[in-house]
């Protein structure tokens, strides 16, 4: 591992822990030649399919999307950024383990709602207005009534 300081690739694990509910791996590292430290992630990089957008066009998945889109949902929300790190791990490892070569956007958009929909009401509001585009208060509104009566307890 190259160290950010002064590039020298000898460094060596000082402490390890695994982090956001055990698919990142947190490494704690010590340069040899300058006696800095650093941290590193690990975790599993998946093969994932092309994702073909509502226009036709292809490009790949971004993870850095998804958690731009599921931190604008749940701000100032109950939370956590681990939370959101194991939403998105949790949908690569789905659309990873699915073995298709292209997937549509729509059906991440669906995935994303559901797992929305488990962690967090208001994020899924949030995300489901911007993303089904209701095209007018009725339509929000008959969502809202479907998420009500849908609660336990409703």
């Amino acid at each position: 591992m190259q160290c950010p300081y002064c590039k020298s690739t000898d460094s060596r694990v000082v402490d390890s822990r695994l982090a956001a509910g055990g698919t990142v791996t947190w490494r704690r590292r010590e340069c040899d030649a300058c006696k800095r430290r650093f941290t590193t992630y690990e975790r599993v990089e998946y093969s994932l399919p092309t994702v073909v957008k509502k226009n036709g066009q292809r490009e790949a998945f971004a993870r850095d999307k998804l958690l731009r889109s599921l931190r604008i949902a749940c701000n100032k929300r109950p939370v956590t950024q681990d939370q959101l790190e194991e939403t998105a791990e949790a949908l690569e490892r789905e659309l990873a383990e699915n073995s298709e070569k292209e997937v549509s956007s729509l059906l991440i958009g669906e995935r994303v709602m559901e797992r929305l929909k488990a962690l967090d009401g208001v994020a899924y509001v949030r995300f489901a207005s911007v993303y089904k585009s209701f095209r007018d208060i009725d339509e929000f509104m008959r969502e809202m009534g479907d998420i009500v009566r849908s609660r336990p307890g409703a």
